[in-house]
């Protein structure tokens, strides 16, 4: 090994994706180009983390080559901070440059970057090798500022604490003072005899990506490719020979031979581990597995007494505790033998003291809630006995990944959960670090503004790309299903080198952000096992592991996930806002079978309720019309892609259309409560246990088996399945058929644990919707202040509910939303641009004095802190001083002369004086400019910016009069009669979401509003193309609408928009024909003063009707005429009919 690796040029400087914008090279990529060139060793370097360390070396272990684990961490020097890069020569280094990473960002001010104190460098140097840095290190900074004797103290620093562990670096990369400064360092290198090595700065592997790479450098560093004075590399970082590096620094042997045995210095590389669980068996006094043995047992006598409400002298001979004991032995057996005791404790500790604090916590979530054991801890909420649900998929001895509870905590008060964590485990617990990708659609924003794009033609671009989450496209993908952009690319080379540059950098990390939901808990100090990063502008209590989960994970950690649910936040709040007036209220105390509830749900009203409230879901509990919470959990399962088509099979089924099929009788018992439909993943584990004696455990193996579609596994699983069967009596020929029929549903399973906790949170918001809808309401629009997309549905529901809401206004609203005495009060803290806080402030100003009596009582009364140009215009538009001045037009011009006068009123009480020369009963006429108000169109639209949607009026009302020529109806009236096949409607466009289809063809869901509510419309490409111009949000459109209706029972329904007009530019579109029908002579001069004398396109007919006579005119000149004019001129006395 010695003699090949004798003459090969080791890179010991790479920086992969983990240098965040610097490093352009995947550690993929580079295990690729490792094999097929087969190098021996390679260095990792990544600027200022270890977040790669363990990636890293596992990807380039499994190939033979040699990882050595290097970072570079910024120290500060007297007033200079800048890089020095470290390597790992044993697990000593390993460990201590992970603590020196840990400390540059723990105990770093805040201010500055990331740094340790020169200081630490020299504590403790065991197993660490040290280089002294390219030019743009600390070093190197000291050197073009020329304080060379603080280089010299450096080194010899270095040299006596480091002794032959220390290299002067010598690098050729040709960048700007390179040659200088090796010409220095190599004479110091003479003078305190320290050796030196040949190393390249890796950015990128192909010489190709040079550019791409110098726009990366720009994006990091928020600059742009043409500015002068801005960061730049040459070309020469890319990942060279062996052959180029040796003749690189043929002249100086002793920097290559230094480079070629280096790698045999390191022999050392971090490794997997076995998950390790905090002991906390000293903590509580003794065993972890008695601890949880004795609190399980208490857990679950609790349960008997105040749940099932057991007696508890006869506990022991109870027939149903018995099972429930025989099961919670048989859990806790599985927990003892896998040593996760101490899991089940640790998560039962924190989730007790959040209950105990009155932090709402969710029912359960994943398969964690079939665990009876966790139901007994209070973990769950859900009994898995009463629904059927399997310890096993949990946790079983066969399981290869260990499982977590993934638990929903209220979003408003997870943070005190936290703050628990940090008190009680100190240094041994951290949020995981998470990193943001240069993906299709931002990296085409990010380098379209380095390159210098104007932002207008980049937006546009951008548009292109769809952004759907749940089918993410790579940038080739888009352009290949994109005509549009393959036009522009073609025609335009600025897009052209756009694309060239967006294809090279994506999939690259943009910046690092934290899981938030994502903690770990660590049996020691976390810094002993990994890396830390804290964001100090991201507020968190708790440090990240630089790892990111996979990593971490493989390091041993073990991982808890603290999610933030709004529902539970709107559940809890409801809770508090009907308690008001029922002070006994229990949320889980309702009753699951409340045929209101069902009712409600039925209808498909389903705005707001968790789970249930997409269109699709609405049409499916319509037609399932669910009567006991087993439906709700079925169709939680369900509603996926897959397994929706077995909805109409499962509510046939249910209303005794068709007749369940079960398979076979011995599994009608399981298969009973879905009528026959395999839903469930818990029902394939039993139908292996029933029909073939599969134990839970293997029948978890058979479930993912057919889950990962693993063919060899899955044949392995078929016939131990036939055999079991055959075993208990059934024929082969049946069993395989039976195998035959599972499969397809094992593949699309879902976890029912899962579903039957979500489908109890869906329930209770039913429950609360049906019962207390002001409450609730009020609750769930405060949750989504911001949303205003969310807020526009809350309103529509409002409105069919028929609950009175009162609008916007200053006097009467407050700043979250409100119920009282039947009337809703809409929040002034959800109009766009107004401060929650500022605005809550003037709402106490208000209750404290009283009514604002107009706006210059107003402007004397708030502090000018909470009124700004775009909070006052915000209120303006939405219309919150309609009461006291309606003119919107005019209070909105005089902003700047109110934000004047408020600061001057406001200073001149501050210095107890009196403006000598204003009356001090000035009146608004004096500084609101007089100004016609908005017209009605505008007055609209700025309402619809600032509110979100329409809610003084709607725009259709303006273009009411020309309805019944276009035969217009509502579209409420078009879906439910299934009489009218095609017909015209007229809406508003709310939103707009464009999509592609799986061929790459455009297609946009659009949300729209009309005087009978808000709906949402499918559109095809054809008609998108074609009308892409006025699909912007806030016109109003006529829409052609066709209907198609197929099966029996009239349950299939398919709208298509055939046609899409402007109904704006169709009110201004000359008329080719127009007769005017006049009762009498008289409304002849009438009508000549309003038809212009302008020549245009329309013929004009006049008819009078006199006397029992008929005269008709044609006027001579043809005249401009359109439907604008038409509905001014017409009146009671003058009809029209356009041809």
């Amino acid at each position: 090994m010695l003699e090949n690796n004798k003459n090969s040029f080791n890179h010991l400087k790479i920086h992969t994706q983990y240098s965040i914008c610097e490093g352009a090279l995947k550690i993929e990529d580079l295990k690729s180009h490792c094999k097929e060139n087969k190098i021996k060793s390679v260095g990792l370097s990544d600027t200022s983390n270890l977040c790669g360390a363990l990636e890293f070396a596992e990807n380039l272990s499994k190939i033979g080559t040699q990882p050595i684990i290097g970072t570079q961490i910024n120290f500060k020097y007297k007033e200079m901070i800048g890089l020095i890069p470290l390597f790992a020569m044993n697990i000593s280094g390993y460990k201590r440059i992970i603590e020196l990473s840990s400390k540059s960002y723990l105990e770093n001010d805040g201010l500055t970057e990331p740094h340790c104190d020169f200081s630490e460098l020299i504590k403790n140097t065991t197993g660490v090798a040290i280089f002294s840095g390219t030019i743009d290190g600390l070093v190197g900074k000291l050197f073009n500022q020329g304080k060379y004797q603080d280089i010299i103290d450096i080194y010899s620093s270095l040299k006596s604490n480091y002794k032959n562990r220390f290299y002067i670096e010598i690098q050729r990369h040709g960048d700007s003072n390179e040659k200088s400064f090796e010409k220095y360092n190599l004479q110091k290198s003479n003078d305190l005899d320290i050796p030196i090595i040949a190393t390249q700065e890796v950015f990128y592997l192909d010489k190709e990506m040079y550019e791409a790479h110098d726009a990366l450098i720009c994006i990091g560093n928020k600059t742009y490719i043409n500015e002068k004075n801005r960061k730049r590399f040459s070309n020469q970082h890319y990942l060279k020979t062996d052959k180029e590096m040796s003749e690189l620094f043929l002249d100086i042997p002793e920097a290559l031979n230094n480079n070629y045995n280096f790698p045999f210095r390191c022999n050392f590389k971090p490794e997997f581990s076995k998950p390790v669980l905090p002991n906390i068996s000293s903590e509580k006094g003794g065993n972890a597995d008695e601890i949880l043995t004795k609190d399980s047992i208490e857990g679950l006598k609790d349960k008997f007494l105040n749940y099932f409400n057991k007696d508890f002298e006869n506990l022991n001979s109870d027939t149903d505790y018995k099972k429930y004991k025989e099961r919670l032995d048989h859990e806790l057996n599985i927990i003892k033998e896998m040593k996760y005791s101490s899991y089940f404790l640790i998560v039962s500790d924190y989730i007790k003291w959040a209950k105990n604090n009155d932090i709402p916590v969710g029912p359960g979530r994943g398969s964690g809630a079939g665990s009876l054991v966790a139901w007994c801890l209070s973990i769950t909420d859900i009994d898995p006995i009463k629904f059927n649900l399997i310890f096993e998929r949990f946790l079983n001895p066969d399981r290869i990944s260990m499982p977590d509870f993934d638990i929903d905590f209220c979003e408003e008060k997870r943070d005190l959960v936290f703050k628990y964590l940090t008190k009680k485990y100190k240094d041994s617990v951290a949020h995981i670090i998470t990193f943001g990708k240069l993906k299709a659609r931002m990296v085409v924003r990010d380098v379209g503004r380095v390159i210098g794009l104007p932002y207008g033609f980049v937006d546009s671009i951008s548009k292109m790309i769809p952004f759907d989450p749940s089918r993410p496209m790579s940038l080739y993908e888009c352009i290949n299903r994109e005509p549009r952009l393959q036009k522009l690319i073609k025609e335009d080379q600025r897009v052209k080198k756009l694309s060239e540059f967006s294809l090279k950098l994506e999939g690259l990390n943009r910046n690092v952000a934290t899981h938030a939901a994502g903690v770990v808990i660590a049996d020691k100090k976390l810094t002993e096992t990994v890396p830390l990063y804290k964001d100090n502008s991201a507020d968190l209590l708790l440090p990240s592991t630089q790892f990111d989960m996979y990593s971490a994970e493989s390091a041993g950690l073990i991982k808890f996930d603290f999610l933030g649910l709004k529902t539970l936040t709107v559940i809890n709040n409801t809770q508090k806002l009907v308690r008001k007036t029922i002070k006994d209220f229990d949320i889980k105390k309702i009753n699951f079978e409340d045929q209101k509830v069902f009712d409600l749900l039925s209808s498909g009203k389903t705005v707001g309720l968790f789970q249930l409230e997409s269109t699709g879901m609405r049409e499916a509990l319509m037609q399932m019309k669910p009567n006991h919470l087993e439906d709700i959990i079925a169709l939680v399962a369900l509603y996926r892609p897959g397994p929706m088509s077995n909805i109409p099979i499962y509510n046939d089924c249910k209303h005794g259309k068709i007749k369940p099929d079960y398979l076979h009788p011995y599994l009608e018992e399981i298969l009973k409560p879905t009528y026959g439909v395999i839903i469930y993943q818990e029902q394939v584990m039993q139908i292996a246990q029933k029909l073939s004696g599969f134990t839970a455990g293997e029948a978890d193996i058979l479930r993912r088996a057919m889950g990962k579609k693993k063919r060899a596994e899955l044949e392995k699983q078929k016939q131990r399945f036939i055999d079991g069967a055959v075993k208990n009596g059934i024929r082969k020929d049946v069993v395989a058929n039976i195998f035959l029929k599972i499969e397809p549903f094992a593949e699309y399973g879902f976890n029912k644990s899962h579903a039957a906790a979500y489908a109890v949170i869906a329930y209770q918001t039913a429950f609360l919707k049906t019962h207390y809808p002001n409450e609730f309401f009020a609750a769930s629009m405060t949750m989504d202040l911001s949303n205003q997309n969310k807020l526009s549905e809350f309103y529509e529901e409002l409105k069919r509910l028929s609950i009175k809401i009162i609008r916007p206004d200053i006097n009467k609203c407050y700043a979250d939303f409100k119920s009282s005495n039947d009337n809703f009060y809409y929040a002034l803290g959800a109009i766009k641009n107004v401060g929650f806080e500022a605005v809550a402030n003037i709402v106490k100003e208000r209750e404290k004095n009283g009514n604002f009596k107009s706006i210059s009582d107003f402007i004397k009364r708030v502090n000018p802190k909470d009124i700004n140009k775009l909070q006052l215009e915000g209120l303006v538009k939405a219309g919150s001083f309609d009461e006291i001045n309606n003119n919107r037009q005019s209070i909105y011009n005089s902003i700047p002369n109110i934000i004047l006068k408020s600061k001057n009123i406001f200073e001149n009480k501050i210095a107890n004086q009196t403006d000598l020369f204003t009356d001090s009963e000035e009146k608004e006429e004096d500084f609101l400019e007089k100004i016609k108000d908005w017209e009605f169109e505008e007055r609209l639209s700025k309402e619809f910016a600032s509110v979100g949607f329409f809610i003084s009026d709607h725009p259709l009302n303006q273009f009411k009069d020309i309805f019944e020529n276009y035969k217009v109806i509502n579209f409420n009236e078009f879906n439910l009669k299934n009489e009218i096949k095609d017909s015209n409607i007229a809406a508003t466009l709310l939103k707009i979401q464009e999509k592609k289809t799986l061929k790459g063809n455009s297609y946009a869901i659009i949300k729209c509003t009309d005087l009978s509510g808000v709906f949402e419309l499918f559109i095809f490409s054809d008609v998108l193309e074609q009308n892409r111009e006025i699909l912007a949000e806030g016109n109003t459109l006529l829409i052609t609408l066709s209907k198609n209706i197929h099966d029996e029972q009239n349950r299939f329904k398919r709208i298509n928009v055939k046609k899409i007009v402007s109904l704006k530019n169709l009110l201004n579109s000359p008329i080719n024909n127009v007769t005017f029908n006049l009762k009498n002579i008289e409304n002849l001069e009438e009508l000549s003063k309003k038809i212009t004398n302008n020549n245009g396109n329309s013929t004009i007919q006049i008819e009078v009707h006199d006397l029992d006579k008929k005269l008709t005119f044609k006027l001579k000149n043809k005249r401009q005429i359109d439907r604008k004019s038409v509905n001014l001129i017409k009146n009671k006395d003058i009809s029209v009919l356009i041809n």
